[in-house]
């Protein structure tokens, strides 16, 4: 291959190097053109269209519940707007009252935004209720855990009455006397502190032993006992 061939090679595969960066070069100005916003008219990009999104929202936050408005009176009450899925009030795990706050969870996210839209600020019991849409994104996942528990109320007298009644050891029995004793003396400071002339009468226990307590089955033969001598 001679010289001359060779200058004509290289000037061949040079133009059409050249070619090819410009194209190139074309098309990616092309492509980050489309990226802005067209000037006077120019060529742009068509963005895609976004949808509205959709109501998803279900469950909805009631805060400041007035007393007696719990979750009987709620399903009645909210169910006429639709059908309620799921209902949740905030308790006291000890006593079992009412937080005033809770959720309610409908079957239709129509239904909620329209529950949320008409019950807000409104006037029940002295109570305006604060309703709101909770998005799914920020619902606990442990937000109806046990939510058809029903708390039952506690005995409290029943519950104090065993306390009372139980039997004590003698060294409970001595701390019992010892806080009645602590409580006297602050009341008969109280009293001469008011400037008033009174003598408080002596408490009367012992403190070595605990009284005995009264049984069922001693009731029952003292009453035999009491039969039998009047016969």
């Amino acid at each position: 291959m001679g010289a001359k061939a060779k200058k004509a090679m290289k000037k061949q595969l040079s133009k059409a190097s050249a070619q090819l960066s410009v194209s190139t070069h074309n098309k990616e100005a092309a492509a980050t053109a489309a990226d802005f916003l067209p000037l006077e008219g120019g060529p742009a990009r068509k963005l895609p269209e976004e949808k509205p999104k959709e109501d998803v929202a279900k469950v909805l936050y009631i805060g400041r519940i007035p007393h007696g408005f719990y979750e009987k009176e709620m399903e009645g009450f909210f169910g006429q707007f639709g059908v309620i899925k799921r209902l949740r009030i905030a308790r006291n795990k000890k006593t079992g009252k009412s937080k005033h706050f809770g959720f309610i969870e409908f079957e239709d996210p129509g239904v909620a935004k329209v529950v949320a839209e008409t019950m807000h600020n409104y006037l029940l019991f002295e109570h305006l209720l604060q309703v709101h849409l909770i998005p799914p994104q920020q619902v606990h996942p442990k937000l109806w855990k046990g939510f058809n528990y029903r708390v039952k109320p506690l005995n409290w007298v029943q519950i104090e009455r065993k306390r009372h009644d139980k039997e004590r050891t003698l060294e409970e029995h001595k701390k019992l006397v010892e806080k009645i004793l602590k409580r006297d003396l602050k009341r008969q400071k109280r009293i001469e502190a008011a400037g008033i002339d009174y003598e408080c009468p002596e408490i009367v226990g012992s403190i070595e032993q605990p009284a005995p307590k009264k049984r069922k089955t001693d009731r029952k033969k003292v009453d035999l006992i009491g039969m039998k001598s009047k016969h």
